[in-house]
């Protein structure tokens, strides 16, 4: 009996010195990060600055995501809606440009940044760079803060073949997860994680729920989630365009990349992602300069549709080409073809590895087939190979690929169906999450999503949305938690919990940032007081996240900059009570413009849009009609304008790049009316440029 009790305690002795030794080889930490991309760098920088300890584990050879992936023309919405590590980042930026020896190809007064990213007199941020730029600053972080990160190095997914199943390499005890297991057989053990991915992986793998694709309208009461055939003006391919291989032969089959289950039900659910591409850094100076080649294993057909699209009549040129330092761009998706190679990514989200590396693969096949085709095809235009072929790759970017990145942009894949779910009603202000830990402030977007035939037996796209006229908004902590019941100790800041149109809205690189901040916060929080995710103290939260400069509140006006039309005499109708077929641009750019900006017909000049303003007249008498409009160069000079009551109709055509008074409007004519309703309707039919709706005003004549 002793012997067998000393074998016994041998045995016990040896299993703990073989579990004490399993132990010694993995590492541990407060909170480990999966994912740096600029969510998750963000997130490791708090937790060191909170005191604790860290590490991150990046899939790839390279941090920071798409911001130093190549989208360095900076999608913010609103500036001052940026705050904490975030903003600090963009100071870095400002820094880093403000140094003479940076500015290789051009001097630093000959560079101007535009548009929403314009460093505007006594700013101190900088919201454009070159990715080699906010490359170094992102490993200045790391740097700083002595951060662990392990490279190319992924999450063992075995198993994990949907929602709610668990992956090999996601150990979890007690709801929650305890440590993580890579392909390397490495082993990360944490007291909480942060998924920082674009992908959600660790989230998937910890069995949380999450949703790939577009919800019907009718799961959140939404309008812009669904199927979107009516909205789809936008990126739109020209009219008429034959979807066969050979023009007219059905038995041919549909051109590649045409959907032929498409489009489903108008507002309907389904498994469709928007589309992806490779945001490419371009530059025309010749000792710098790539120039674009013909890939192998190039594809004609690919680029068939692009070709009948300039046929059939497209004009614009298909990128658009935003300045970057050192003469570089970051140059993006533009009209019906272009750089997003639409419903080629729908497998992606839940795709192995491997699978992933062929669809990444299959992109940039695609992409550098279609900047070859640009440049040097007779059958397109010869303005646009003119301007297309002075371009090309940049030789001091991502130079292991010979100016072509890793980082494909994954605007979307999985999304968590978290404690809250962000949706089109936080965004246009209905709902206000009362636990904030950020301030989205974009238009809701989505690229297209697929190809398909319409009823006339043409190609079209469906998919794109750009709606906003929105004032920044808040978004709630439990849109970053899972669900109690299924893990405790998870923070997603980047496949965070919202619809596909409110994802949209807050999938911005600042945005992923804050919340990445507010993860770790929380994160540390969650350590502190030995509670799960979902019951820290949201005050404590709170107090912590505006301490270090996060912005939780909208305290700025409500119209974003634009004239309140209340403050205005008379009957003012605004962009957002009018009712509107199209029109669904939203600007704000140029001003002076009335409400939360002005909206637009993406230079489409088809006649298919229209805005009707209605005025109820108190009183008979003459009146005095206003339009309101930013001028600009590129505005049609002979917009449509009618102005009707009853069986009276007056037509005018208005000049959109005629200079206004300082209010803003232009008077369109002075009329009698009798008392009750009239309408003013605008159009785009059979104009020479860019239409433009703002507002109209009603003045009783003097």
């Amino acid at each position: 009996m002793k012997s067998w009790k000393r074998l016994l305690g041998l045995f016990a002795c040896v299993l703990a010195s073989m579990v004490s030794a399993s132990r010694a080889d993995e590492k541990q930490f407060d909170v480990v990060v999966y994912g740096g991309t600029s969510g998750g760098i963000a997130a490791a920088v708090q937790v060191k600055r909170m005191g604790g300890t860290v590490a991150v584990i990046e899939p790839s050879s390279r941090i920071g995501g798409l911001t130093t992936g190549g989208l360095g023309q900076t999608d913010i919405g609103n500036k001052a809606a940026v705050g904490g590590i975030s903003r600090e980042f963009y100071q870095r930026v400002f820094k880093f440009y403000a140094n003479p020896d940076r500015w290789k190809w051009q001097k630093r007064e000959q560079y101007r940044d535009g548009g929403q990213t314009r460093t505007t007199t006594g700013e101190d941020t900088m919201w454009t760079f070159e990715p080699s730029a906010a490359l170094l600053v992102m490993q200045d972080f790391v740097r700083e803060y002595d951060i662990p990160v392990v490279m190319q190095n992924r999450l063992d997914r075995t198993g994990n073949t949907g929602p709610g199943t668990i992956a090999k390499g996601v150990k979890k005890e007690g709801g929650k997860v305890v440590a993580i297991t890579l392909e390397s057989g490495e082993t990360y053990r944490g007291k909480v994680f942060i998924d920082a991915t674009y992908e959600g992986d660790l989230l998937a793998g910890a069995g949380v729920r999450y949703i790939v694709g577009r919800e019907a309208n009718a799961a959140y009461q939404e309008t812009l989630s669904g199927v979107q055939v009516a909205n789809s003006r936008n990126h739109q391919l020209q009219k008429n365009i034959d979807p066969y291989v050979k023009p007219g032969d059905r038995n041919s089959g549909l051109l590649p990349g045409i959907d032929p289950a498409g489009p489903g039900t108008e507002g309907g659910a389904d498994h469709r992602v928007q589309a992806y591409c490779f945001r490419m850094c371009l530059t025309d100076h010749p000792d710098n300069r790539i120039p674009f080649a013909k890939p192998e294993g190039y594809d004609p057909l690919l680029y068939e549709l692009m070709l009948r699209n300039f046929e059939a009549g497209e004009k614009g040129m298909p990128w658009i080409n935003s300045d970057m330092p050192n003469r570089k761009t970051d140059t993006n998706n533009r009209t019906g073809f272009s750089t997003d190679f639409i419903g080629q990514n729908y497998d992606y989200p839940e795709a192995s590895y491997a699978q992933r590396e062929k669809i990444v693969a299959r992109h940039l096949q695609y992409q550098q087939g279609l900047m070859w085709t640009l440049a040097n095809h007779p059958r397109v235009p010869e303005n646009v190979r003119k301007e297309i072929s002075r371009w090309g790759m940049s030789k001091d970017e991502f130079t292991e690929g010979n100016g072509w990145q890793e980082q494909l942009y994954i605007r979307e894949a999985r999304r968590m169906i978290g404690a809250t779910v962000m949706t089109q009603h936080y965004c246009q202000g209905r709902t206000v999450a009362d636990d904030a830990v950020g301030m989205a402030a974009y238009t809701m977007d989505s690229h297209n999503t697929q190809r398909y035939v319409d009823q006339n037996g043409h190609a079209r796209n469906e998919g794109n949305v750009e709606v906003g006229g929105f004032p920044p908004y808040p978004i709630s902590y439990g849109s970053i938690t899972p669900k109690q019941d299924e893990c405790e100790n998870l923070l997603v800041p980047v496949c965070l919990s919202a619809t596909h149109i409110a994802f949209g809205s807050i999938r911005m690189e600042p945005v992923f940032m804050v919340l990445g901040q507010s993860a770790a916060t929380a994160a540390m929080q969650s350590i502190e007081a030995q509670v799960p995710v979902q019951k820290i103290d949201y005050a404590k939260l709170q107090a912590r996240l505006l301490a270090d400069k996060q912005v939780l509140a909208w305290t700025g006006p409500k119209t974003t900059g634009g004239v309140d039309p209340k403050s205005l005499p008379g009957i003012v109708i605004d962009d957002s009570a009018a009712e509107l077929k199209g029109f669904s641009n939203v600007g704000q750019v140029t001003r002076p413009f009335i409400g939360a900006g002005y909206r637009h017909d993406a230079d489409q000049r088809d006649g298919e849009h229209s805005a009707i303003f209605k005025a109820k007249l108190p009183k008979a008498g003459r009146y005095e009609v206003r339009v309101a409009y930013p001028p600009n160069p590129n505005r049609a000079t002979n917009v449509p304008v009618k102005v009707r009551q009853d069986q009276q109709v007056h037509t005018v055509k208005l000049n959109q790049q005629k200079p206004l008074p300082k209010d803003g409007f232009a008077t369109i004519g002075t009329y009698e009316f009798a008392a009750g309703e009239m309408t003013v309707e605008i159009t785009n039919a059979g104009v020479d440029g860019f239409v433009i709706v703002d507002a109209v005003q009603i003045l009783e004549a003097k």
